[in-house]
C-alpha cells in the first residue's frame, strides 16, 4: 500500500483520494506522506519488529516442541493434557528459560501454531459398546411402545 501511495505522491494525487484507492484512513496517508517528503521512499519501507526479543531462540523452540509431542505423561504428568503451568514446567526444564503464562501461550499458539483444544467430558464408566447396544435394541422397543400410546390417546 506504502509503495502505492509513493507512486500516487509522486504524481501529485491528494491524500484523500490516495486513501480511498489504497483503502486506509486519510491520516495514514498523510503520515506517510511527511515521511516520504523527510526520507524519501526508502523511509516508508517496512522495519523489523520492535520489542524485546524472544526469551527462546528457534532452536530451543523446536526442542521444546519436540519434548511437548512425547505427551505430558512422558513428563512425569498424570494425566495426558497440557495445561500452561505443566508446557512451562517442560520449558524450564529442557531449555533453563522460565516463561510467564501469557508467554507460554505465546509460544503454543504463536510459534508452535497449536491452538485451544478442551477435551470433552465423558463419564469414566461409560461403556460404549452398551450404549450402541441400548440404541440397537432397547430404544426401538421403547419407541414403538411411545408411538403406540401416543396414537390411542389422541
Amino acid at each position: 500500500m506504502r509503495v502505492r501511495a509513493v507512486e500516487l505522491f509522486e504524481e501529485g494525487v491528494s491524500n484523500t483520494e490516495i486513501a480511498r484507492a489504497v483503502g486506509v484512513c486519510a491520516e495514514s496517508v498523510r503520515r506517510w506522506r511527511r515521511v516520504w517528503e523527510e526520507g524519501g521512499a526508502s523511509a516508508l519501507r517496512r522495519r523489523a519488529a520492535t520489542g524485546r526479543p524472544p526469551k527462546l531462540d528457534d532452536t530451543q523452540v523446536e526442542v521444546v516442541r519436540a519434548a511437548l509431542e512425547r505427551g505430558a505423561q512422558a513428563h512425569g504428568f498424570e494425566a495426558g493434557l497440557w495445561t500452561l503451568e505443566r508446557v512451562g514446567t517442560v520449558v524450564e526444564r529442557e531449555t533453563g528459560v522460565i516463561l510467564l503464562r501469557a508467554s507460554v501461550w505465546r509460544l503454543l499458539t504463536g510459534r508452535l501454531g497449536w491452538s485451544l483444544q478442551r477435551p470433552e467430558r465423558r463419564a469414566v464408566e461409560r461403556d460404549e459398546s452398551e450404549i450402541a447396544r441400548w440404541v440397537s435394541h432397547e430404544w426401538p422397543r421403547i419407541g414403538r411402545r411411545l408411538r403406540r400410546h401416543r396414537l390411542l390417546h389422541r
